[in-house]
């Protein structure tokens, strides 16, 4: 699904993490696989933080020594963000569409609420958009 680069920099007897695309991101860990999992949390929660807040969020870029995971759930609120943003359309827009309460269309985007698949589906498929799945093998490179 998604992911966004970190680096992670020796600190003291740890290590440092941030984000590069989300600067509110700072984490740290006492090895190098607890920062990768702090730092995945935290860009996370990041992200999360800006689907509450309507804030924009932006694509990850290159720059890193290590790859953030995000889950499922997160990674599809965000890309119906982008959806939505890339169309010039609102929330309103996206209630319309679907013929939904806007309630119903403000869950699509809580990071707190599971959101079902066919859910899904369908505010995708209102903006013209479907949803496609593959699986990889994790990236777990260290920080080097």
């Amino acid at each position: 699904m998604l992911q966004y680069p970190i680096t992670i920099e020796p600190d003291g007897d740890g290590y440092l993490v941030t984000c590069p695309d989300l600067p509110e991101v700072t984490s740290d860990g006492d090895t190098i696989a607890e920062a990768i999992a702090n730092g995945a949390d935290a860009v996370e929660e990041a992200l999360a933080g800006r689907l509450d807040d309507f804030e924009d969020i932006p694509h990850p870029g290159t720059s890193g020594n290590a790859v953030a995971y995000v889950s499922s759930l997160i990674g599809l609120k965000v890309l119906l963000a982008w959806g939505l943003r890339e169309q010039g359309l609102t929330r309103a827009d996206l209630t319309r569409a679907t013929g939904w309460h806007r309630n119903q269309v403000d869950r699509l985007f809580d990071p707190r609420h599971a959101t079902r698949l066919d859910q899904f589906d369908a505010a995708f498929a209102a903006i013209g958009k479907r949803i496609e799945a593959q699986t990889a093998a994790l990236d777990l490179r260290s920080a080097a």
